[in-house]
């Protein structure tokens, strides 16, 4: 302010102090006013009426440099509004069926933001362009369920990222119904347990710690089930029906070594191994529920979206087969659904605020509604659930 009032003042004007009788004039315009021919009593008179003039201009001036000055902002939110950041969720098996179509169904609330945990980085991004999923709500990771080094990379590498875990969802799976003889994963286990089961056993015991430090407000972990492994259903009762036995070549290492191939210790079969890792998928998740859901608040829950009779996850079954299906489960059953809506479903139990409830297993009606459904005898068995977590930990190097 002080700057503003000296520049009104010309450098050529002395004002005479009081009790001085003596004044130095050269001649200067001061306000449009000649001083050059003044007298000194006249221009005392008009040096006091200068003065006056020119306190009232620096006044203004502060009156005009307050009104104008830029106010404090005080950010209040809006009355009842609460901002929440996007919420962070990994989706393993994203490239393709139920996997992408509920990343695209999450992305496209605007809420989420996927990662898209997949062996196939090239293979992904195709299938989120074509998916139309925006860039901004999505993230591509590799993770080969098949080897537990990647899944452990994996882990680092999300923790490297700095982002946050709200919500985890298993869901990728191998399917083998026509193979004759074992395959097996990097780490000698049989291939569709060591994936489905084994791999996202490390994956979600490792990322359990991520969740747990997460303050949103619903964390979850989502693992999906199927039909096929319950034997309480239709479905689950149709040749070769799932069951785990008394676990001894699970405990063996599935090797198809020392021991059988096989969860129960019986002879190979790709069908029966894809429906008896979901079993252990069901049962992991109930153990999850009983072991962490009252300690740390998390939300554990497996689903059956319903039978996507189109999806990929058929691709090694024989043609006839793929041409009947989707069909039979259209007009037969009436069992058939999109791989649209069974990615919302997915999509319903990751951010739903009305399936919130733990250790329950979701599926959905003729309708669309939702409700908890019923495990078989097996795949809800306590004692059965313990001791395949328990093997399952020595398998994965926890124990």
């Amino acid at each position: 302010m002080a700057l503003m009032a000296t520049s009104l003042v010309p450098a050529s004007l002395s004002i005479p102090k009081q009790g001085k009788s003596s004044v130095f004039l050269r001649e200067t315009i001061l306000f449009g006013v000649s001083l050059s021919h003044t007298n000194k009593s006249d221009f005392n008179s008009y040096a006091l009426r200068s003065k006056r003039e020119l306190q009232q201009k620096i006044g203004a001036v502060r009156a005009q440099t307050a009104a104008t000055a830029t106010p404090a902002i005080t950010r209040v939110a809006p009355e009842g509004k609460k901002t929440l950041r996007k919420g962070s969720v990994v989706v393993t098996g994203a490239s393709s069926g139920l996997g992408l179509a509920a990343a695209k169904a999450l992305a496209e609330t605007g809420k989420w933001h996927v990662i898209m945990a997949c062996r196939d980085f090239l293979k992904t991004e195709r299938a989120a362009k074509s998916a139309g999923i925006a860039k901004e709500n999505y993230t591509i990771m590799h993770l080969d369920l098949a080897s537990l080094d990647s899944v452990r990379q994996f882990v680092n590498n999300f923790r490297q990222s700095g982002r946050p875990l709200d919500v985890l969802v298993c869901n990728a799976a191998v399917y083998l119904p026509t193979a004759r003889e074992p395959t097996f994963t990097a780490d000698g286990y049989e291939l569709s347990v060591g994936t489905n089961h084994l791999g996202h056993f490390l994956l979600s015991r490792l990322l359990l710690e991520d969740l747990n430090k997460s303050d949103y407000p619903s964390r979850r972990m989502i693992i999906v089930g199927s039909i096929t492994g319950n034997t309480n259903t239709l479905a689950g009762n149709v040749p070769p029906k799932a069951n785990l036995g008394d676990l001894r070549g699970l405990a063996g290492g599935l090797n198809g070594l020392n021991t059988s191939s096989m969860i129960d210790g019986g002879n190979f079969d790709g069908a029966k191994a894809y429906k008896d890792s979901k079993i252990c998928n069901m049962l992991t998740m109930q153990e999850f529920h009983r072991r962490y859901h009252e300690e740390t608040g998390i939300t554990f829950a497996s689903l059956y979206p319903g039978c996507i009779a189109t999806t990929g996850l058929f691709r090694e079954h024989i043609p006839l087969f793929r041409i009947l299906f989707p069909p039979f489960q259209k007009y037969i059953t009436k069992g058939f659904v999109s791989e649209d809506e069974a990615g919302e479903r997915l999509a319903q139990v990751v951010s739903d605020p009305s399936l919130t409830k733990s250790g329950v297993y979701w599926s959905w009606n003729k309708n669309s509604a939702s409700f908890e459904n019923q495990l078989s005898q097996e795949a809800s068995d306590e004692a059965k659930a313990r001791k395949v977590w328990e093997i399952s930990e020595k398998l994965v190097g926890l124990a």
